[in-house]
Parts: structure tokens; C-alpha cells; sequence
């Protein structure tokens, strides 16, 4: 794999990481509305369930940030050791020129 495809792919996860970071803080808010309606209703099973819910999917985030941060900072530094600005502005003229 050439360096600028490497690149692109990792931004590529990086973007679906922070896809999954918003979607597990959707979810930790949707629990959270949950244990609120549950207050008034007192609904046994839900108040014995929902805060361990709460708690994996908190954890879990907790994970998906650190790996989110290591790797953008991972992608950050292979673009700026292999100069990807630089691959990019070539890749754009080449194509300009009709040289793939």
C-alpha cells in the first residue's frame, strides 16, 4: 500500500472512531433519559439494570476516546513524517496532467 493510500485509510478510521465516540454518548444520553422517566415510574427491573448499562457503555466510551486519541495522533505524525501535504499536491497535479 503506497504511503498516501495509508494515510487515507487511516483518517478513515479515525472518522468512523469518532462516528463511534458520538454514537456511545447518543446512547449513554438515552439511558440517561430512561433512569430519569424511570424515577417517576419506579419500574423495579429498570432501576436494577439501567445503571450497569450505564456503566459499560460509559466504560466503553472511556475506551473508544483513548484509542480515538492515540490513533488520530498515530495518523497525525505518519502524515507529517511522510509530508502527505506534499503527496497530495503531487497526486492532484499528476492527475491534471493525466498522469495516474
Amino acid at each position: 500500500m503506497d504511503t498516501l493510500k495509508k494515510f487515507e485509510l487511516m483518517e478513515k478510521i479515525v472518522r468512523e472512531l469518532e462516528d463511534l465516540q458520538h454514537s456511545q454518548q447518543a446512547i449513554i444520553q438515552k439511558i440517561g433519559k430512561i433512569e430519569v422517566d424511570n424515577i417517576e415510574l419506579s419500574d423495579k427491573r429498570l432501576d436494577k439494570d439501567l445503571p450497569d448499562m450505564h456503566q459499560r457503555v460509559a466504560d466503553n466510551l472511556d475506551t473508544i476516546v483513548g484509542i480515538l486519541d492515540y490513533f488520530a495522533d498515530k495518523t497525525q505524525n505518519f502524515g507529517n513524517k511522510n509530508n502527505v501535504d506534499a503527496l497530495k499536491e503531487q497526486q492532484t497535479i499528476n492527475e491534471a496532467l493525466g498522469n495516474n
